[in-house]
């Protein structure tokens, strides 16, 4: 009898875990989205509803719904203006499959930017153990940006002679000053007698022609003796750049020459003459954009050995290449549907030395489509948000490849590209055919007792086992008792 009973407690065993291991249907989920099928739009400082639906999409009715916007102080959580002390909002029922629409009333603060922003809702109801969250794009557009006209940068200016710098060249001259000189011991006469020679600098190139920050060039200056009459002779040249960086350690020349001497030496320059001299020299490479001067002293003499010094300043602009990096793509899903959106976002750091102007980004891809988005300008530093909407068009046919395209431009204008690359799979949109195929599969699992067969099929085991438990028994019993009847029929035998 005990051991029935413990057959029959291993059983209900059986039966419990049978139950706690069986796959339970997922229940239906309780949502919230924007109402309508467009993502709701705001501009700057405007007024307008927020219109949501939630939607009990569970199999019993659910009360006591509260649903509460996160308000936050920050803007990137909360793009509205904080109007009201609470924004709560209740319903008192809900009904299995029903929805129901709530009404915000909300203004967009004046300094959103051109974006979507992402604002979440705690939802809660009588039944559930902790409230959960629920987000909602919203898109934004911001107010248009006045741009500042920009003051033209001044040219440095490191010689005090009456003649300025050349704003189309980049050049000033100063006048020669004369010393006296040569075998005669009156060569003052002399030059007061004949023109004093005059050399100039009338242009210069670089090669290569931009120079870049960090990079070594070729400086040819053209010179030009404006004497018509007085050759010049023994010529010396020497180039010096202003001293660049606000630590004493680190500061150096802007420029220095690359072969470490700043002296060149020409033969001489005939009357009406031009000639040109050429230095390397290399463009320190923390040097901000914009031009700088190198001064460029000479020494001459004319035939008579008078002795001349005149100095000339040169005007070289310097570029910085665009430094930046992006930060990985953030999905609000990893595939989407033909006729669904999906948000992309990522970081823009700027961690060059120049400002990246009209910076602009679009989505290109195999079944997408995207609008462009506007970021603005990027000082350096900085970091932008660049944060757009996917569409899909069509079903992807091939890896999902999608390409972010980033224009931008520098202060003179011209525009340069930058792309970075996200994998985006469109898929077929779920049609009402596998809604239904799916609901229905749904209903045929329900339908189909499983439970009740396992406990049938455990309940016909336990009687097996049962069963053949007592005709052991029954068998070992006679077994004993033929043996019994032996033993007296043998002891019988004995006594005869």
């Amino acid at each position: 009898m005990r051991k029935i009973k413990k057959i029959m407690m291993v059983a209900m065993s059986m039966i419990l875990v049978a139950g706690m291991v069986m796959p339970l249907h997922a229940a239906g989920k309780v949502t919230v989205k924007a109402s309508g099928t467009a993502t709701p739009a705001y501009q700057y400082g405007q007024e307008k509803e927020l219109k949501l639906t939630i939607t009990n999409g569970t199999d019993t009715a659910i009360e006591n719904v509260v649903v509460t916007p996160q308000v936050k102080a920050n803007i990137e959580k909360w793009p509205f203006e904080i109007e009201n002390v609470s924004y709560e909002q209740k319903v008192d029922k809900i009904e299995a499959g029903k929805s129901y629409e709530l009404t915000y009333d909300v203004k967009a603060r004046e300094d959103v930017a051109s974006k979507y922003y992402n604002v979440k809702f705690d939802v809660s109801y009588d039944g559930l153990e902790n409230a959960f969250e629920q987000s909602v794009f919203v898109k934004m557009t911001a107010k248009p940006e006045e741009k500042p006209q920009e003051k033209p940068e001044e040219k440095p200016q490191t010689d005090p002679q009456p003649q300025q710098p050349s704003a189309d060249t980049g050049i000033s001259n100063s006048e020669p000053m004369v010393y006296s000189g040569g075998d005669s011991g009156d060569s003052g006469s002399a030059t007061t007698s004949t023109s004093v020679p005059r050399v100039i600098v009338t242009g210069f190139s670089t090669d290569p022609e931009e120079v870049k920050a960090g990079s070594n060039f070729k400086l040819i200056v053209h010179l030009k003796n404006t004497s018509k009459t007085t050759a010049v002779k023994n010529m010396l040249f020497d180039f010096n750049a202003p001293t660049e960086g606000q630590d004493a350690n680190t500061a150096s020349p802007a420029f220095l020459p690359a072969s470490g001497s700043s002296t060149v030496y020409l033969d001489g320059i005939g009357a009406n003459g031009t000639k040109d001299i050429s230095i390397d020299m290399n463009a320190k490479s923390d040097l901000v954009q914009k031009p700088y001067s190198i001064e460029m002293s000479m020494k001459y003499e004319d035939g008579d050995g008078t002795q001349f010094e005149s100095t000339s300043s040169i005007s070289v602009p310097v570029k910085q290449d665009a430094r930046f990096e992006f930060s990985e793509f953030e999905l609000s899903g990893e595939t989407v549907e033909v006729g669904s959106e999906v948000n992309v976002m990522c970081n823009l750091y700027n961690m060059g030395r120049i400002k990246l102007y009209n910076v602009k980004a679009k989505f290109e891809g195999e079944g997408i489509k995207s609008k462009e988005i506007f970021v603005g300008n990027v000082e350096s530093g900085a970091t932008a948000s660049i944060d757009g909407m996917i569409t899909g068009e069509s079903e992807t046919t091939g890896d999902g490849k999608v390409k972010m395209v980033v224009t931008y431009e520098d202060e003179s204008g011209a525009v340069f590209t930058a792309e970075k690359e996200l994998t985006l799979l469109v898929t077929a949109p779920m049609t009402d055919d596998m809604m239904m195929n799916e609901s229905e599969m749904v209903e045929q699992e329900k339908a189909f007792p499983i439970i009740p067969v396992i406990v049938g099929v455990i309940i016909i085991g336990v009687i097996v086992v049962v069963v053949i438990v007592k005709k052991k028994k029954e068998k070992k019993r006679r077994a004993e008792e033929e043996e019994i009847l032996e033993d007296e029929l043998n002891r019988l035998t004995e006594n005869e």
